[in-house]
């Protein structure tokens, strides 16, 4: 049995992608599974050991995108992606490009989300059944429930061209595919970090057993950022408060944000620390604290199981938010904010978090940790 799954991006989607995949493990052993991923978050499956195989749809550059649409980059992997013969595929994304790398696979099965968790409904049309999960708050969830009807649909030996399923044929089954993994009293977040990436950190935090934080100022989006200075703040108040002195961690093109974090430290007490993304596992595992917002490190830093204090503004916690209990997730419930998910707008009101407000959160997270 061949699997495919496509979760093209961003680093923050592909880990959440990660417990549904592990799921579809357990329940097929012997299987090959294949992930369809971007450039940018393709370290998370290939070094996800329940992945046989990685395929790379390159992300190209934005003027070059804008010149070729949405499917830039894929046209190469075509014969690859039907080379790999898949049973079945599961799209994970809900975009028109996600929804091309599916059908380009030639699998008579192509399960996918249903409006409105399609991200750009018109990539129904490359699906042969959509599965409601507008029911099911959690997006861990909400991937879940896919890999759980896929795992129907092959356990009925139904791999071929089949009918999409109609809402009302989906949703007899919304109790039975979303209890489990609502049930569940944990996720598997199967990662593996090499011994290069554990002594980076080692290199950082030397061996001893000292307690650190860490900030992590970035977002995907300009709308998802808190003030590097009120970082900065934090930072010393973590370090004359709870004895915690903070790394703050950046990718690429975020060196000056974490500069700045660290410039706004009195103290001295917040260090910045480049990292990759499995350097940032192996660090996530270490850290006593994360503190930052909606973005891939976040997520990470969750599916380490790092006590998480996250800054939301843009999103839904309760969509993407950590999904620990004692996890703290902080925002503005404005009259925007419902729905928005804008990477621009006139006003930051919704990122405006008091720092006494992040401060009373920070001591309730590790108090409970």
């Amino acid at each position: 049995m061949r699997i495919m799954i496509v979760k093209l991006s961003s680093i923050g989607d592909v880990v959440h992608t990660l417990p549904a995949v592990a799921a579809l493990r357990r329940s097929f052993p012997e299987a090959n599974i294949i992930w369809a991923v971007g450039s940018r978050a393709i370290d998370i499956p290939r070094n996800c050991p329940v992945v046989d195989k990685v395929i790379e749809v390159t992300e190209p550059a934005a003027v070059d995108r804008s010149l070729r649409g949405p499917f830039a980059g894929l046209r190469e992997r075509m014969a690859e992606l039907r080379n790999e013969r898949a049973d079945i595929v599961i799209d994970f994304q809900g975009l028109l490009k996600s929804g091309l790398v599916a059908f380009a696979s030639g699998a008579g099965r192509r399960i996918g989300f249903a409006p409105p968790d399609l991200r750009e409904r018109s990539s129904a049309v490359f699906l042969t059944d959509q599965i409601p999960t507008w029911h099911i708050d959690h997006v861990i969830d909400k991937n879940l429930a896919l890999s759980a009807a896929a795992v129907a649909l092959l356990g009925n030996g139904s791999t071929g061209n089949g009918c999409k399923l109609s809402i009302s044929d989906a949703a007899a089954e919304k109790h039975a595919m979303p209890s489990e993994s609502r049930a569940a009293a944990h996720y598997s977040f199967p990662l593996t970090v090499s011994r290069e990436d554990e002594r980076y950190v080692e290199s950082l935090v030397g061996q001893s057993d000292r307690r650190f934080a860490i900030i992590n100022p970035g977002g995907g989006w300009p709308t998802k950022l808190w003030q590097a200075i009120r970082y900065g703040q934090i930072a010393d108040w973590l370090r004359t408060e709870h004895q915690l002195d903070s790394l703050v961690t950046y990718g690429p093109g975020e060196e000056s944000l974490a500069d700045q974090v660290a410039a706004a430290s009195r103290l001295g007490a917040a260090r910045p620390a480049p990292s990759s993304l499995l350097q940032f596992v192996a660090l996530a595992r270490r850290a006593a604290l994360f503190v930052g917002g909606d973005t891939g490190p976040l997520h990470l830093a969750a599916a380490c199981g790092t006590p998480i204090v996250g800054l939301y503004g843009p999103t839904s916690p309760e969509r993407n938010g950590p999904f620990d209990s004692s996890d703290v997730s902080l925002g503005r419930d404005l009259w925007c904010r419902s729905e928005c998910h804008r990477r621009s707008c006139w006003h930051w009101d919704c990122m405006e978090i008091p720092v006494s407000e992040v401060q009373q959160a920070v001591s309730r997270r590790l108090q409970s940790a």
